[in-house]
Formats: structure tokens, C-alpha cells, sequence
């Protein structure tokens, strides 16, 4: 007998999953690109001398990259580089906690709709329409409105801009497994909703919403920026991308002091594309039909 007929079905499904991300060009650049992005974040207070609040180099105001500053110096001769490193950590707990807020009330919500129907999935898909009806970036901004800018309204926002993609995934994971033979068999020997949907149903369900919640750091970073470039995000003395961005912009440095928004976008986009990339490959690698 053979290794691979040794192999459980689920052990099989999985070593071949892990073969086709390892195939996925896509799928290697997006993970080397996030691990990275993750590392520089984590390791900013090492990576780099400077204190993104406190320390300031008068000296080398709005100066372009050189040895002392690799990225140069911003308006107020802060290191550009520094605030690079721990606006992306800004950037990441943003991602990160506000995917975790949309794929829990989501997730909740649309297992509710596509299991019990009725009343439920009337309600549920009723206020799926409602927050669909606004462009995220809108729903967001109200949000932040409301709540007053910061870190914890930008994350709350996104989070809830999310709330409604993974509501309509998980609703239609659940629709197709619910009549499927292993539920029916299950509900047949008595039990009850609760463990059939999350023992049975979520466990099965797993796998597009990992690959959507990855797709979604990289959304919700996009706009964290795009809030914090309004105002509406983080604030000083917490750095971030999209505030930077406009504080460049306010202090009309686009075209003398170009690096002060060359390299805050180029790490918004490389962080939305490393997730972008990772998602497609845990897409290949997780899709049943593949292999």
C-alpha cells in the first residue's frame, strides 16, 4: 500500500491544497510580500533609530533620500522611513481587526439567513441591501462621522463596510449544504441547529472565507488610507499611510518634496497587493475543482 492510499481523504485534500499554493506564482510572491510587510511592521522599533512622534531633524527638513534619511525627511523633518515602518502597523492592526469584526457579525448573520430562511433571511438580506445600497468609502466616512476620528472608529467602520460581502458568501455556502447528504443525515439523528451549523455547515464553509477574508485585509487597507487621507483616520501623532499622504499634499510637497508621497503610496499599494496575491493563490489552492 502506498503513502498516498494510507492518507485520510481530508489529509489527502489538504497536502494537495499545500502543493497547488507552492505551484501558485501568485499565491509565492503575495506570501513573500506579506511576510515582509508583517515583519517590517513588527520589527519598526528595531529597524529603525528615529521615534515617529518625538524625534525631529530640523537640520534636514523636506531633504530627499540620502544615508542619514534613506527616504528622506518630511515637512517637519521627520524620517520618512520611520513613519513608513510604523504607519504600516497602523496599517495592519486596521486590516487585520476590522476584517475580524465583518467576518464575525457576517459570518453570524448569514449562517442564521441561510439556515433557518424564513423571517430570518428576510431581515438579514434586507439589511444586506440597505448597506450595499452606499459606496463603502460613504458608509465608512459616516461612520467615522459619527463615532469621531481614530484608529478605533477607522476600525470599526471598515469592519462594518465588510459586514454585508461575507453575510452574501456565507449565506449561499449555507444554502448549498444545508440539502447536501451529510446535514440531512446529521439532522435526521436529532441534532440540534446549533451543532449542525457549526460543527457541520461552518467547518465545510471554511475555506472561501479564508480566501475572502485575506482579500479583504488588503481592501480594508485601502481604505483606512483613503479615511486617514481625508482626516477622518488616525491622528498625529500616530502615523499612518493615508495621513501622511495628506499632510503632504496639504503642505503642497506633491512636486518639490515628491518622496513624501512617492513612498507612503508605494507601501499602501504593495500591502494591497501582497493580500491580493495571497488571496488568488489560496483561492487555486483551496478550490475543490482544482487538481
Amino acid at each position: 500500500m502506498t503513502s498516498t492510499a494510507r492518507l485520510s481523504p481530508s489529509r489527502l485534500l489538504k497536502n494537495r491544497a499545500v502543493q497547488r499554493f507552492f505551484s501558485s506564482t501568485s499565491g509565492l510572491i503575495g506570501l513573500g510580500l506579506t511576510l515582509l510587510i508583517t515583519l517590517a511592521a513588527l520589527l519598526a522599533p528595531v529597524l529603525n533609530p528615529y521615534d515617529p512622534a518625538s524625534d525631529r531633524d530640523y537640520a534636514a527638513r523636506l531633504q530627499g533620500p540620502s544615508l542619514e534619511h534613506w527616504f528622506g525627511a518630511d515637512g517637519l523633518g521627520r524620517d520618512i522611513l520611520t513613519l513608513v515602518w510604523y504607519g504600516l502597523r497602523t496599517s495592519l492592526v486596521i486590516g487585520l481587526v476590522s476584517v475580524l469584526i465583518g467576518l464575525l457579525i457576517g459570518v453570524a448573520l448569514g449562517l442564521a439567513a441561510g439556515y433557518f430562511r424564513g423571517w430570518v433571511e428576510t431581515g438579514v438580506g434586507w439589511l444586506t441591501d440597505v448597506m450595499l445600497a452606499f459606496p463603502s468609502i460613504l458608509l465608512a466616512i459616516a461612520v467615522v462621522t459619527v463615532t469621531g476620528p481614530s484608529v478605533v472608529s477607522v476600525m470599526f467602520a471598515v469592519g462594518i463596510v465588510q459586514i454585508p460581502k461575507f453575510i452574501r458568501l456565507t449565506r449561499s455556502m449555507v444554502l448549498s449544504l444545508r440539502e447536501q447528504e451529510f446535514v440531512q443525515t446529521v439532522r435526521a439523528f436529532g441534532a440540534k441547529p446549533s451543532r449542525i451549523v457549526f460543527l457541520h455547515i461552518l467547518p465545510a464553509s471554511l475555506a472561501p472565507l479564508v480566501v475572502q477574508a485575506t482579500l479583504a485585509i488588503g481592501t480594508s487597507t485601502l481604505e483606512a488610507a483613503g479615511l486617514g487621507f481625508l482626516g477622518l483616520g488616525a491622528q498625529p501623532p500616530t502615523p499612518e499611510l493615508g495621513t501622511m499622504l495628506s499632510d503632504a499634499f496639504k503642505g503642497g510637497y506633491s512636486l518639490s518634496a515628491p518622496w513624501t508621497i512617492v513612498f507612503p503610496g508605494l507601501f499602501i499599494t504593495l500591502t494591497v497587493l501582497a493580500f491580493n496575491l495571497l488571496g488568488d493563490g489560496l483561492r487555486d489552492a483551496l478550490d475543490p475543482k482544482v487538481g
